[in-house]
């Protein structure tokens, strides 16, 4: 019988424990104090081996959890056995009463023997077979070698965790330089004038949006104006160039009829007033000056013809419009052309020119081949004044044909100008407080390429103003003091 049980609860004696597959002996794992135990959780083993570890304490004290129950069943059928046979005997003394009697008539009942029996003391070891002290001392071994290993295990994942907190800071904070460095490249790009690939320029595969292309454009706008009034201020005065002859004869170049028919065309259509008409939309209007655009689209091109119309006191058709012909001070006042040269002079009233306008990054450079005419139409009426007129409209050249390097735009621009004089007081002469020009300025331009509609739309709001204030600023400041020319 003790050495069923002693099997059966894995052990043995109190004196001879086994060692049941575990890295450690219960042997030494029965005293808490012993070095052999605190050694075994060594902090160099893995997790891996202590939950191994574990899971051998667990089948270790499953085995005396149940050894230990035994233990209880049996000592309460030992009770209820002891309970059970001391009735019978109680019982059974009472039935075979020995008695003597006694000189005062009393009896002496003498059952010492069978309450000694009865009542003596029973050992558990000789009852059940096991050493219960023993068992408690590996029991409490177990759960104690349960706990410092369970202790250790959670110190590895602590440690594993504090390392995978560590690489997940030093990830984040390799993510955070890159994103900087990311942010800091994009927004060095943005202030660049060229990315240096076609993918960031204008064209139907264009990375940029419509939004960063407008801002883009409008810094370069801005950069050559801040350019353009450095330059006004050391620039050295050119000889003013006199306006020469009036011209109002038909020319005889190759060109002649067809600068004919459009000097007719814009003094039908160009001089009309367009305040009503509900196709022209007023975009700008600062004093005098009023600027009306029609929106038009050709396969996703923007045409939009501009019209303005501005008013101008002391200066005249003629000299407004030699200076916007004559390319001898063209660059005075033009600040978007790179550089220009006369292809052919059909005449004194009309020549060929070719020029190259300014990049505005991210859209590409643009240049453009057009005849200038420039032209006086004598008034029909009496009380009208005369009508002087510059017309640029795009041909075709063989000295000048279209290159890589640049879109070329196609145009047809015209500057009307008319000079209304109020006689002066008396018999004094005019002088220019007297003369007033009312100018009429029209642009049809196809600008080729891909730029955004809304881009092509914004710039043209912001530039056509800006040049009709500049030019004729220009006028006024060259004329200024100078005799009239009518």
């Amino acid at each position: 019988m003790h050495r069923s049980l002693s099997a059966e609860s894995g052990y043995g004696s109190e004196t001879s424990l086994r060692r049941h597959g575990s890295m450690l002996s219960l042997t030494s794992a029965a005293s808490a104090l012993s070095s052999a135990s605190t050694s075994s959780f060594k902090k160099g083993h893995r997790l891996r081996e202590k939950l191994a570890e574990m899971e051998t304490f667990r089948d270790i004290l499953c085995r005396q959890v149940d050894t230990l129950q035994k233990y209880f069943d049996n000592c309460a059928d030992t009770v209820s056995k002891d309970e059970f046979q001391r009735d019978r005997e109680v019982e059974e003394d009472e039935d075979d009463f020995p008695s003597s009697t006694r000189p005062n008539g009393e009896y002496n009942h003498n059952n010492n023997g069978s309450k000694e029996k009865l009542f003596s003391p029973a050992s558990p070891k000789s009852m059940n077979g096991i050493d219960f002290k023993g068992e408690a001392i590996t029991f409490k071994a177990t759960t104690a070698g349960i706990l410092s290993t369970l202790s250790h295990c959670i110190e590895l994942m602590v440690k594993r965790e504090d390392s995978w907190q560590k690489r997940l800071e030093r990830e984040l904070e390799k993510r955070r330089r890159v994103e900087d460095a990311y942010k800091s490249a994009v927004y060095e790009l943005k202030k660049k004038t060229h990315y240096g690939g076609p993918d960031y320029e204008e064209g139907p595969n264009s990375l940029i949006n419509e939004d960063e292309f407008f801002d883009a454009v409008e810094a370069a706008l801005d950069r050559q104006d801040k350019i353009e009034e450095q330059s006004e201020k050391v620039r050295i005065p050119r000889l003013s160039v006199s306006p020469g002859d009036v011209y109002s004869t038909i020319g005889t170049h190759r060109f002649a009829s067809k600068v004919e028919e459009m000097v007719q065309k814009h003094m039908t259509y160009s001089l009309q007033d367009v305040g009503g008409d509900a196709n022209w939309q007023l975009v700008i209007e600062e004093g005098e000056m009023k600027v009306y655009r029609r929106e038009v689209e050709e396969n996703g091109i923007v045409l939009d013809p501009l019209k303005a119309t501005h008013a101008v006191k002391g200066v005249t058709g003629h000299e407004v419009c030699h200076y916007f012909w004559d390319t001898a001070v063209r660059m005075d006042w033009e600040t978007t052309i790179e550089n220009f040269n006369v292809v052919e002079t059909l005449s004194d009233t009309a020549i060929i020119v070719y020029q190259t306008h300014k990049r505005v990054w991210p859209a590409s450079q643009r240049d453009v081949l057009y005849l200038s005419a420039i032209r006086k139409i004598l008034a029909t009426n009496e009380n009208d004044p005369d009508t002087w007129l510059v017309c640029n409209f795009s041909v075709d050249h063989d000295n000048a044909q279209p290159t890589n390097r640049c879109v070329r735009a196609k145009i047809n621009v015209a500057m009307i100008c008319q000079t209304l004089v109020s006689p002066p007081e008396g018999d004094k002469e005019i002088n220019r407080d007297n003369i007033l020009c009312k100018i009429t300025y029209v642009a049809n331009v196809n600008p080729g390429g891909w730029a955004p509609a809304s881009v092509l739309r914004a710039v043209a709001k912001r530039e056509y103003p800006k040049f009709l204030k500049r030019f004729t600023s220009y006028v006024q400041d060259k004329t200024a003091g100078k005799p009239i020319l009518f």
